[in-house]
């Protein structure tokens, strides 16, 4: 569970490093993330558990390969409701949340209300997904989808050694 405050810690340059290696290989040992921020394991470890206490490090997963799982493309869908009150905001978050196909959601500012990434196997499924899940939920007045052609950049989370 993420027990963040809300004031972000200071992080150091060997916290940034830390946080760097673990970004690109979230199954190093305690030894290797050692050897690779120059440190010993002991005190490597205790900063670890101190970014995962504070929320730094969220949780550590494994990266699926969504073609490799048969999900070929992936869209975005911009949702705007027909409503916004809390009930509908609610009932529609839960809903998209209980979307298997849905990998990523957002509730945004702009001409839409919310903006979700989606995973099908093709257009089929696309269309399936819209009318069996999205058009479903109450108080959705319209969508429109953009499908991703080539994906050129993929990251869970910020570089902490280059972000300002």
């Amino acid at each position: 569970m993420n027990k963040k405050s809300q004031k972000s810690p200071a992080l150091d340059p060997i916290d940034r490093k830390i946080l760097a290696a673990l970004r690109e290989d979230g199954r190093l040992t305690t030894q290797a993330l050692a050897e690779k921020v120059g440190l010993s394991p002991s005190p490597c470890w205790t900063r670890v558990k101190r970014l995962e206490e504070a929320g730094v490090i969220e949780k550590y997963v494994a990266l699926l390969d969504h073609q490799a799982l048969g999900y070929n493309n992936v869209v975005f869908v911009e949702i705007t409701l027909d409503k916004h009150d809390d009930k509908v905001l609610d009932q529609f978050a839960e809903a998209l949340v209980k979307a298997p196909e849905v990998v990523e959601a957002h509730l945004v500012t702009g001409e839409y209300d919310y903006l979700a990434k989606v995973v099908v196997s093709g257009t089929d499924h696309y269309e399936r997904f819209l009318r069996g899940t999205i058009y479903r939920i109450p108080g959705v007045r319209q969508t429109r989808t953009t499908f991703g052609l080539r994906v050129l950049k993929r990251t869970l989370s910020v570089d902490p050694l280059k972000a300002p």
